[in-house]
């Protein structure tokens, strides 16, 4: 009750039973009831976020806010199966090799924001970037998973297997942010872990690539929250536009759906096709900070939607995740790995941090090629030549599979996809398309009449130079000619029915 007679009825939007208010735009209407006034506060679709750049955090230090400690030994992934002596599937789904006749990444620093990244022969020019987790140089990965994704962007090939990084040109920078084996020092339990690292250790890490040089920022752990949940993701949000703002490329993981977390529930869409925040029951950051962030689902060998793959209206691309083979993260390690020890046993690797590995060393690619693009426009050509859905752009896949070929070679029309998003959009003609002739009935007849007019003159003129050389052997003005004088001899002359430059020809 707002007052004497004057009432407030919240009126919201329900999805699977629960009150989805969380980052929605509000309205509210007073009506005259017949006893007294009332509110109606009516919460619309949800929207993204706002980004607030007062909640930067400039000047963090490369160091864990609380003190830490490692509660649980490394993860040890191992290879299993024959020597790779054909690409993995993987690459075989984007035809690298073709890629590389144009592009392999030279010039470009890919920030590889995770759990660190192990020094590896395949990894020449990594350069440390700091850890948020403990007292390393950000070169230290005790959960090998930031040695994978590494991997996937700029390992360097060897003739030892047929695996190779999409940019092995590349540079890799290592942040340490998150960690499983580690947790603060001061947090009970220690038999168990749920590891260390969040979106306020996130948030830094992305400013510090930024000012170390990066043109591409990889970020393959992301924060879930069901709706009506605060994410407490303003200073995230105030990075990636921070990155974007100063032409860095950022692209993340769009998440994996997982029982006892807070990515547990899909975002179930009934069309696909049309982005509906009204549906969205999971928020993921900082995939939804669109467009300063192009978010990256997976995809299976076959190319349809990975079933781990968490949906949702941020989703830009989709590119492999699932069967995958990196570099092993073992300290000393020189090979491969394809699968990962979890508590059922030996698993293969799967997940959408490893499709944003792929999308992230093709972004090194095409920053590489050319170098002029904006961060937006980098972003843009990937999106516009991937290989799409049925349906065009799906909640599921983004605008479809990225084509490395295609991102480095297609001539695109000089219009963005997101141009004309607040009116009218016209749609770009198709690439090669040529403006087709105009119906018969429009086209200008003066060229056609002067060709005509051209020919008959010629005739009237050659019929009279005939008559007058008859009429001059008849009265002896002229001598006779033979027809071979007549045809080599007679002046030729130019006209617009017969000059080959001639316009009307």
């Amino acid at each position: 009750m707002l007052g004497e007679n004057h009432y407030a009825v919240e009126i919201t939007e329900r999805a699977r039973g629960r009150r989805t208010k969380v980052f929605r735009q509000s309205a509210t209407t007073t009506v005259r009831g017949g006893h007294g006034l009332i509110t109606f506060i009516t919460y619309g679709r949800t929207v993204p976020p706002i980004v607030d750049e007062a909640a930067l955090i400039k000047d963090a230090k490369p160091a864990p806010p609380d003190a830490t400690e490692q509660r649980t030994l490394c993860a040890r992934p191992v290879f299993s199966g024959a020597n790779l002596r054909e690409p993995p599937p993987a690459q075989r789904m984007l035809n690298l090799p073709a890629a590389w006749h144009f592009s392999r990444g030279a010039g470009q620093k890919v920030a590889i924001i995770d759990t660190g990244v192990t020094r590896h022969p395949r990894l020449p020019n990594l350069q440390p970037g700091g850890d948020h987790v403990s007292n390393s140089d950000g070169t230290s990965d005790c959960d090998s998973h930031g040695t994978l994704v590494a991997g996937i962007v700029a390992a360097q090939p060897s003739t030892d297997d047929a695996f190779s990084g999409v940019a092995p040109d590349a540079t890799i920078l290592s942040i340490r942010q998150l960690s499983l084996a580690y947790e603060r020092k001061d947090e009970p339990g220690a038999t168990t872990t749920t590891g260390y690292g969040s979106v306020r250790t996130l948030a830094p890490a992305v400013v510090r690539a930024v000012n170390l040089g990066a043109t591409v920022i990889n970020i393959a752990e992301v924060a879930c929250a069901p709706g009506g949940t605060d994410l407490s993701d303003a200073a995230l949000g105030a990075a990636v536009k921070y990155a974007y703002d100063r032409n860095v490329v950022v692209v993340a993981a769009a998440g994996n759906v997982e029982s006892g977390s807070n990515c547990r529930t899909q975002n179930h869409n009934p069309d696909v096709s049309v982005p509906g925040w009204s549906t969205v029951q999971t928020v993921v950051s900082p995939d939804w900070f669109v467009p300063y962030v192009l978010s990256v689902a997976s995809v299976a060998p076959d190319g349809s939607p990975s079933h781990f793959s968490l949906n949702g209206p941020w989703v830009g691309v989709a590119a492999p995740g699932e069967g995958i083979v990196s570099l092993d993260s073992t300290p000393g390690g020189r090979g491969l790995v394809n699968r990962e020890q979890t508590y059922n046993g030996v698993s293969p690797i799967n997940g959408t941090s490893f499709a944003s590995a792929y999308v992230a060393g093709l972004a090194a690619l095409v920053r590489s090629r050319f170098p002029t693009l904006t961060a937006r426009e980098v972003i843009d050509r990937i999106t516009r030549t991937t290989h799409a859905t049925g349906s065009g752009r799906d909640e599921r896949v983004g605008s479809g599979l990225i084509d490395p070929l295609a991102a480095l070679t297609t001539q695109l029309p000089n219009r963005p996809v997101d141009a004309g998003a607040n009116g009218v959009q016209t749609p770009a003609p198709p690439v090669g398309s040529q403006t087709p002739a105009p119906p018969v009935g429009s086209q200008n007849p003066l060229p056609r009449w002067v060709a005509i007019i051209g020919v008959l003159t010629c005739l009237v003129v050659l019929l009279i130079a005939i008559a007058r050389t008859w009429v001059g052997i008849r009265r002896r003005w002229l001598p006779p000619r033979t027809p071979s004088r007549f045809v080599g001899g007679w002046p030729r002359r130019t006209r617009s029915g017969s000059n080959p430059t001639s316009p009307y020809r």
